[in-house]
């Protein structure tokens, strides 16, 4: 279980620029780090856009956003192609990852899978919030409100 204040679990999976990348990585930044359950479906494809349109105002935050699915990389490629996402898209097709953020769980008639989840990752590794049963519209907004109302 994922608790506020705790250290982020570590992470090391394939993203859609070709790169293995890390958490380490994103250290000294907030990292908004949103699960979501599959490229190119009408929920996702709307959160995705929404924070596509504010990305200039979260990196102006110290921030970044990545997006996390089940979904294979070609997936995410053509997925961030189609709709000119400028954000990193990471691949966790066994759901570990997924399952260490608290992400996976029963979506009633869609089985198990994937939950609309958000957390967001302070500048020294630490969960500062955690967002569940996100509702995808609107949601780029709660983002930067909070993050906005916790400077560092």
């Amino acid at each position: 279980m994922l608790d506020l204040n705790s250290k982020a679990p570590d992470f090391s999976l394939d993203g859609s620029d070709g790169k293995k990348h890390t958490l380490r990585e994103f250290s000294g930044k907030y990292l908004i780090l949103y699960f979501y359950p599959k490229d190119d479906t009408p929920g996702c494809t709307t959160e995705a856009r929404g924070f596509n349109a504010k990305l200039n105002d979260i990196n102006k935050l110290g921030a970044v956003v990545v997006g996390v699915s089940s979904d294979n990389i070609a997936s995410h490629c053509r997925f961030q192609s189609k709709y000119n996402l400028e954000f990193l898209l990471l691949s966790d097709p066994s759901h570990d990852v997924i399952k260490d953020y608290g992400a996976y769980g029963n979506r009633g008639i869609f089985g198990m899978g994937t939950m609309r989840t958000t957390v967001i990752i302070d500048k020294t590794g630490h969960v500062a919030k955690i967002f569940e049963k996100v509702n995808p519209s609107g949601h780029e907004e709660e983002i930067i409100k909070f993050i906005k109302s916790h400077p560092e």
